[in-house]
């Protein structure tokens, strides 16, 4: 497998519609928001879910959430000790990082901190930092906003003997409905040195085009996220053609002059400006 030559710039445009797509736990789990009052799902959240379809499509991943785990390892510590080749490369920094990576696909493309606490009689442990090619932006989105406060009740005993309340409350918070925006980009001086390869980025292409797939919950209910649209820019060559700031300028998603406030994806135009050499794969989901 070749290791990837072009660098590859790529937009993502989402919906949500009554749901909470990122809950803030210093908020009561309410949608995240700007001071703005734009709503936020964070690069660690994203990347949660690129993790998930890696699995999905039957990729090795290094970081498992617990709720998803497919190798009964119970933490990061054991699934490493667990690979014979990274365990045999503890004491060589760049045969640790070199291991991890033709390993697990997503050490290969996000990177990865490898700290981990030797023995106590020992005293000593593994330090190794690995810097991955792909970087993703927090999604933001487009408009300010609604969050609906919704006060549910419980209606059964959570343990046996205790006393039964059909007014004890609690809250769910949601969407009404917003587009986000997100953007990144795969580094090909980076993805040489942790092996990433044209193939790879096949992948992380898939795994974000079928992003909310396998992971509905009651926050999430299935088909209230969905990828609407999708931009993948492969430039010519290993630094690419224009700055992936430039690139990601091209894309607007602008509500229509005729609608007051959006209620559905129809309600926004969304239009890519061209670049000279460079014309973005478009994947459009809706």
């Amino acid at each position: 497998m070749a290791v990837l030559q072009n660098k590859i710039d790529f937009a993502l445009v989402i919906a949500v519609n009554h749901a909470n797509p990122n809950g803030d736990p210093l908020n009561g789990n309410r949608p995240r928001e700007t001071y703005e009052g734009l709503g936020e799902i964070s690069d660690v959240c994203l990347k949660r879910k690129i993790r998930n379809r890696m699995m999905d499509l039957g990729q090795n991943v290094f970081v498992q959430s617990d709720d998803r785990c497919n190798d009964g390892f119970k933490s990061l510590k054991d699934r490493a000790d667990g690979c014979p080749a990274v365990k045999k490369a503890e004491k060589d920094k760049d045969a640790y990082a070199k291991a991890a990576c033709e390993t697990w696909l997503d050490v290969r493309s996000f990177g990865q901190v490898f700290a981990f606490k030797g023995k106590e009689s020992k005293g000593d442990g593994v330090s190794v930092g690995v810097r991955g090619p792909v970087s993703i932006h927090p999604a933001f989105s487009v408009d300010p906003i609604d969050v609906d406060d919704i006060q549910i009740t419980k209606s059964v005993n959570g343990t046996t003997g205790e006393k039964k309340s059909s007014d004890t409350m609690g809250m769910k918070h949601r969407v009404a409905f917003g587009v986000y925006t997100t953007f990144g980009s795969i580094n090909c001086q980076l993805a040489e040195k942790t092996g990433f390869t044209d193939e790879d980025a096949e992948i992380i292409k898939e795994t974000l085009r079928t992003l909310f797939e396998n992971d509905s919950s009651s926050a999430r209910p299935d088909g209230s996220m969905e990828v609407v649209r999708l931009y993948w820019w492969r430039h010519n060559c290993k630094s690419g053609q224009y700055s992936s700031a430039k690139v990601h300028r091209c894309l607007h998603v602008e509500l229509k002059e005729s609608v007051a406030q959006a209620h559905r994806v129809e309600d926004y135009n969304i239009t890519c400006d061209t670049l000279n050499g460079l014309t973005p794969e478009v994947y459009d989901e809706y």
